[in-house]
């Protein structure tokens, strides 16, 4: 019987904070106007849109108008490496990546290839962190940009941005920086500007938002064209009627998130320790990539040995409570091989039977705890089932 549940799949989705939901059904029930409108229902809804904006340039220490709105994290990765890919390719048709992007990232770039354009992919060690020496050996007269993952969101990786934007900047002022903060928003202090990033991508169902929507920072006089066209809302960059009810969400989600960062990474760290502590009490348990504070607070990926694939656990937890990913949310379920643990080197056999376990706010020592009891339940059963 069972006796609780572990949601420890944040990093694919939170659930919505109550204040965020009460926001978007006044929206839905009470002010529902167009915000293109020219009557006080649409000039109501405008404002929902320009408080958002707001909340989130405050979060980020930018101007409003710096902030575009997108349907979410996979549309704010590919506004910005094809838009600006597009806008700049008179400059030169040269982009930078690495090995371990998420698939919205790694898609728009293969595009950008048969496009014509020239990618490098930088690799990784085996903690999934790019050589700075590299990079710096990539960037070119015609490198136009760089996209990077702030924290990768299988093994919670986290690369070192600023540094990164000093070099770039420093060997080639034009070239463009675009940050994939997916992971990382809400869970460290992100300033652009201090940062040198030109374009920063957020979604919304990360950080206890709704689903569909997400935000795209552009810094002011970015050269970036619109890859969706019609009605020219938000200024011509994203054409198609907003989503108000999801934008003022977002806009309460990002300012809650945001308000008290450190004392919440300091309680991810302190759930996320339990977790690992409890791992070490288990046979044939590895943990990828790095574990202290200078990782994501929020994920842990783990291969399992002698475990067939990683499903046959997941389901296995499922039936206990305990919900996980076998890698990243997008991709869980296709039968590839993950990029990433292939790039930092996990043995194939373990890369087939690995694990996400992440945390929110929300998630309690007792729950992790409650994790590590069933996994050392379970294991012996799966390898035994696996022996025969």
């Amino acid at each position: 019987m069972r006796t609780m549940e572990a949601y420890l799949d944040n990093s694919a989705t939170t659930p919505c904070d109550q204040s965020v939901c009460d926001i978007m059904v006044k929206v839905m029930m009470e002010d529902y106007g167009n915000p293109s409108s020219l009557h006080l229902k649409g000039v109501q809804a405008e404002k929902y849109i320009k408080e958002a904006k707001e909340k989130i340039a405050k979060t980020l220490k930018v101007t409003d108008k710096e902030i575009v709105f997108t349907s979410g994290g996979t549309e704010s990765n590919n506004f910005a490496i094809i838009g600006s890919a597009m806008a700049n390719r008179r400059a030169g048709k040269h982009l930078i990546t690495t090995a371990i992007e998420h698939a919205s990232v790694a898609a728009p770039v293969k595009f950008l290839e048969e496009q014509g354009f020239e990618v490098t992919y930088l690799s990784v060690d085996r903690e999934g962190r790019i050589s700075l020496d590299e990079l710096e050996a990539s960037v070119r007269e015609d490198t136009i940009l760089v996209s990077l993952m702030q924290v990768n969101n299988e093994i919670g990786a986290v690369e070192p941005i600023e540094e990164a934007a000093a070099l770039i900047k420093r060997k080639n002022p034009k070239t463009l920086l675009h940050i994939d903060a997916i992971q990382s928003y809400g869970k460290m202090r992100l300033y652009p500007k201090k940062l040198q990033v030109d374009m920063l991508s957020v979604s919304g169902h990360k950080l206890h938002g709704p689903k569909g929507i997400g935000f795209l920072y552009i810094k002011d006089k970015t050269k970036i064209k619109p890859i969706l066209f019609g009605g020219g809302q938000q200024k011509g960059q994203r054409s198609g009627t907003e989503n108000v009810p999801a934008i003022a969400g977002l806009g309460v989600a990002c300012e809650e998130i945001c308000r008290d960062i450190e004392r919440n990474r300091e309680k991810l760290y302190e759930v996320k320790q339990a977790f690992l502590q409890g791992l070490e009490r288990l046979e044939g348990v590895h943990v990828n990539g790095r574990t202290g504070e200078d990782s994501a607070p929020h994920i842990v990926s783990v291969s399992f040995e002698e475990i067939a694939k990683s499903e046959a656990l997941l389901h296995a937890l499922e039936e206990r409570g305990i919900y996980v990913s076998a890698g990243s949310a997008c991709s869980s379920n296709k039968p590839a091989v993950s990029a990433t643990l292939k790039a930092i080197g996990i043995p194939r056999e373990w890369q087939m039977a690995t694990l996400r376990f992440s945390f929110s706010v929300h998630t309690t020592v007792e729950e992790v705890d409650y994790a590590v009891t069933v996994l050392e339940e379970l294991l012996p059963f799966l390898r035994k089932y696996k022996a025969h």
